[in-house]
């Protein structure tokens, strides 16, 4: 979708009053029929300059919870939103660069850093879920339980395959903690792969490998390709995992779209938004939970 600069709108605006002054001039239908369709075109053009990017995480999108919540964003106010999915890390160094309006993340020490060097004003809590390590089926290294530490350490002695995103995301800095949490140096897991990659393609490996993983559940949930694999640790409080949403400070980077950006923190945490993100559910489970209030 083309996005229309300000300096065109203001042009457009310009070419429909001028175009207007003279249509009065001229009498008869058809002035007034090219006029509406002018007016409908040039709308309609400056309708489609009301963009935002987001950066976000892989998980946000592979979960599919934006493809359920941008078009009623859309209906309710007219904005385009326009996602940009990476590991939180490079979600985050996107928007440092300015080339995003808005941050939606789910690492909490990454987001105060973020608050801190200047590039947000503030946080917005906006859901959570969890993590889930999933794993084969048949568990030969005895991993499954709900205390994710005995479960890395289990790995760990086993020396079984595991699947790292390596890639600064917010579900990769989990896992790392959960490793210094189990006083485990995962470059001692011989089997330990480093993917770099987002968390769809983390567990297609893991699937096609048969190997362990941390993930969101959301995506796992999400994910079609999982036979043979299941969730074999949750319900430990260490894996709960909390979502933010900042809005690039225009201090740093005055082409970010604050206004714009403001509406669609607005609407996340709104009953109405909120409501949406409660709503998006997959075989009956509820993916996200609200946190807004």
């Amino acid at each position: 979708m083309a996005i229309i600069s300000p300096a065109c709108a203001g042009f457009i605006k310009r070419g429909i009053y001028y175009m207007s002054t003279s249509m009065r001039k001229i009498k008869g239908k058809f002035s007034f029929k090219v006029l509406a369709v002018i007016a409908t075109f040039s709308v309609a053009l400056l309708a489609k300059a009301e963009s935002i990017v987001v950066a976000s995480t892989t998980s946000t999108e592979q979960s599919g919870l934006f493809a359920h919540l941008l078009p009623e964003f859309k209906r309710v106010t007219g904005i385009d939103v326009k996602v940009v999915a990476l590991g939180t890390g490079q979600a985050l160094d996107l928007a440092r660069r300015g080339d995003a309006d808005i941050a939606f993340v789910h690492d909490e020490v990454a987001e105060k850093k973020f608050v801190e060097e200047g590039f947000s004003d503030k946080r917005y809590s906006v859901m959570y879920n969890d993590f889930v390590l999933i794993g084969p089926t048949s568990d030969v290294a005895g991993a499954k339980g709900k205390d994710m530490v005995k479960a890395l350490t289990a790995l760990a002695k086993a020396q079984a395959p595991f699947i790292s995103r390596g890639d600064k995301s917010g579900t990769h800095a989990a896992e790392q903690r959960y490793f210094a949490m189990a006083n485990i140096d995962p470059t001692s897991m011989t089997q330990l792969k480093s993917c770099g990659c987002g968390m769809g393609p983390a567990l297609n490996i893991a699937a096609s490998t048969q190997a362990y993983l941390v993930a969101d559940r959301g995506t796992w949930l999400n994910f079609k390709n999982n036979a043979g694999m299941s969730i074999l640790v949750e319900g430990d409080k260490r894996l709960f995992n909390p979502y933010s949403v900042m809005i690039v400070s225009n201090k740093k980077h005055p082409q970010v779209k604050t206004a714009l950006a403001q509406k669609w923190v607005d609407w996340l945490i709104s009953k109405e938004g909120q409501a949406h993100i409660a709503a998006y559910k997959i075989n009956g489970q509820q993916l996200f939970f609200p946190s807004a209030n």
